[in-house]
């Protein structure tokens, strides 16, 4: 992740000198009359690798909702690949091959483009992966309970699979990623150089699997600064996740430099030939200029309005699993545009074309579906001595938001909520809001079903056996563990994994 903010920072110098090309410096001018700025472009152009969008979902999340000004969220996902082919392994020792994703960040941009938060997602954390498109042109089927970077793998493409990662985050998350970028060791390395090195602070001196770092603040490049955040043993317990700690500190600490220098040329120039000769990204970011405007659209973030967040987690044995319900409600303060601590950057217009509708307001909790204490004591979905037993109903689920694994997610969530019979039925597209049809006698249960998911509609089906869940772009999560609900406060999964990017160096550095 730290590997993605030279690109994007760099990116960001070049895009504020693009944008005012008319009244730009005169070593601009001299640059663009002479030809060498058309040359140095070109050669930008031809660093830049790209992956197909072949290997991209068809059935998507929506975009996000469009701001009063216009603006709209941006989700960048940053992978730093671990791969050792063409000449990583200088840098990073072990053997040649495909690589994994062993750093991944989804960086959410705020639809006033001031405002951003960084999620970093565990490597091992257990996930499930979409089907993915293979070298022959076949699709994988989905696969349960993998370890998250194992997405990069799928295929063994020489250069790693970053649409099927990029599939994966999108089923979790329940968000559009825009753009993918992908960095190596030799390129992160490189950009580190270029800015002559980023401060960090090393919590403990280090000496194993061939790392040598001395404990204190340093300004690190190069070799050391790729170690720095790619080391695990020798900190903490050892684990990815004291690993995450400090390359949210690293990219804080390099967008800060960034910020507060600007750069003349001579910075300027090698920090955008090392930046671009490191990215696979995807094809509509596939040239300088591309990269420069889109960089330009991010100039106005300040460091103190950036914050990262871990995803909320515990261990699962060796591996990491997500914790519910508050990973729910990260994802539903992302897709809302809202802060982590629910507040809304911007005001919200209308969405964009097939987004859901913003949320305005911060819903009430609704009460989870209560079985009554003996099945047999009421008629399913009726009223009875012991209330509606809705989930003794059956209920088959239908995805209609656009978006990959929404039904999946949502049968465990109602299975999760003692529902006893959940089938999964067929995938449509188009629908906004969601609905719950109910077959004679059920309406009661239908309700009860609807009250997990506000602003459904509950309506009669003749051709329903049960209920019948169609789930639209305004739940387009599907991994409810009931609605998922904007808290007042920031639920503790997310406050204990959040680091303000203006945070002291040394702080929050090690886990365990």
């Amino acid at each position: 992740m730290t590997d993605k903010s030279g690109p994007a920072a760099a990116s960001r110098g070049t895009g504020r000198r693009l944008a005012r090309i008319a009244g730009a410096t005169a070593a601009v001018l001299v640059l663009a009359t002479a030809g060498a700025g058309a040359w140095f472009y070109h050669r930008l152009d031809q660093n830049i690798s790209t992956f197909s969008a072949d290997g991209i979902a068809t059935s998507r999340p929506p975009a996000g909702p469009t701001a009063a000004g216009g603006g709209r969220p941006v989700n960048i996902l940053l992978l730093g690949s671990d791969t050792r082919s063409d000449g990583n392994g200088d840098l990073g020792g072990g053997d040649e091959g495909v690589g994994h994703s062993d750093t991944a960040i989804l960086l959410h941009v705020y639809a006033d483009h001031k405002h951003a938060v960084g999620v970093s997602i565990p490597r091992d954390t257990l996930v499930t992966v979409p089907p993915c498109k293979l070298p022959n042109g076949t699709w994988t089927s989905e696969r349960l309970n993998q370890m998250f970077n194992s997405a990069f793998t799928v295929g063994l493409y020489p250069q790693g699979n970053p649409a099927c990662t990029q599939n994966t985050v999108e089923a979790l998350t329940g968000l559009r990623v825009d753009h993918t970028v992908v960095v190596d060791f030799k390129g992160f390395a490189a950009m580190t150089d270029a800015v002559h090195g980023v401060d960090v602070c090393v919590p403990n001196d280090v000496d194993s699997y061939g790392i040598h770092l001395t404990k204190g603040r340093r300004t690190l490049s190069g070799q050391q600064a790729l170690d720095y955040v790619r080391a695990r043993h020798g900190f903490g317990d050892g684990s990815d996740i004291g690993r995450m700690k400090r390359q949210q500190a690293f990219l804080s600490s390099l967008i800060k430099k960034i910020q507060g220098r600007g750069f003349d040329l001579t910075t300027l120039l090698p920090l955008a030939d090392a930046a671009t000769r490191s990215l696979t990204v995807d094809q509509e970011l596939g040239s300088a200029m591309k990269l420069a405007t889109f960089a330009q659209s991010l100039q106005d973030i300040k460091l103190a309005d950036i914050s990262f967040v871990t995803v909320p987690w515990e261990y699962a044995g060796a591996r990491v699993a997500l914790v519910h319900p508050d990973v729910d409600t990260l994802w539903e303060l992302l897709r809302q545009d809202r802060t982590l601590d629910g507040r809304a950057t911007a005001p919200a217009t209308t969405a964009a074309p097939t987004a859901a509708p913003a949320t305005t307001a911060t819903p009430s909790v609704p009460a989870a579906p209560t079985p009554s204490p003996s099945p047999s004591s009421a008629v399913p979905g009726q009223t009875g001595a012991a209330g509606p037993d809705a989930t003794a109903v059956p209920v088959t689920v239908h995805n209609a938001s656009g978006a990959t694994g929404t039904a999946g997610r949502a049968a465990t969530a109602l299975k999760a909520h003692g529902y006893r019979e959940v089938v999964l039925g067929a995938n449509t597209k188009g629908r906004t809001t969601t609905t719950v049809g109910y077959s004679s006698g059920h309406k009661a249960a239908a309700e009860q079903l609807a009250a997990l998911y506000p602003g459904a509609t509950v309506r009669p089906d003749a051709d329903a056996d049960g209920l019948v869940l169609t789930l639209g772009q305004d739940h387009a999560s599907g991994d409810t563990s009931g609605p998922v609900v904007l808290p007042s406060g920031i639920p503790t999964g997310i406050s204990s994994n959040t680091r303000p990017a203006d945070s002291d160096l040394c702080a929050d550095l090690s886990y365990g």
